[in-house]
């Protein structure tokens, strides 16, 4: 690449997913985002966890991982680094429902995916 190439080139747009941090530790998950409230829940307060879509991508985050609780609760959007740890623990929940996660990744309107309730 030559100086002018360098002086001159675009910065490379970033992701709106990259704006998202998640904090997991094992007591909470936490996600935070410079023009959001901080959301955080405690996994012992994890009642009900969905894939939400919605129609508003690809320029906004489209597919979002919600942990529900009576007082608390957190979205975690689909490309959000951390989106695929929180997915791994909470993938192994009996009764965690993988079709309808299955469906959710095929999915582009405005949809709720129930994955867990708990009981």
């Amino acid at each position: 690449m030559g100086i002018l190439e360098k002086i001159f080139r675009k910065p490379k747009p970033k992701n709106p997913e990259d704006f998202f941090l998640v904090t997991i530790n094992k007591e909470f998950i936490r996600v935070e985002h410079p023009e959001r409230k901080t959301e955080e829940i405690l996994w012992n307060d994890i009642e009900e966890i969905k894939i939400i879509n919605t129609d508003g991508g690809p320029f906004v985050p489209d597919v979002w991982l919600a942990l529900l609780g009576e007082n608390s609760g957190c979205l975690i959007p689909h490309g959000a680094k951390g989106f695929e740890t929180v997915y791994e623990i909470i993938s192994k929940y009996n009764n965690f429902n993988f079709d309808n996660f299955i469906s959710s990744m095929s999915c582009t309107d405005n949809e709720e995916f129930l994955l867990w309730k708990k009981e």
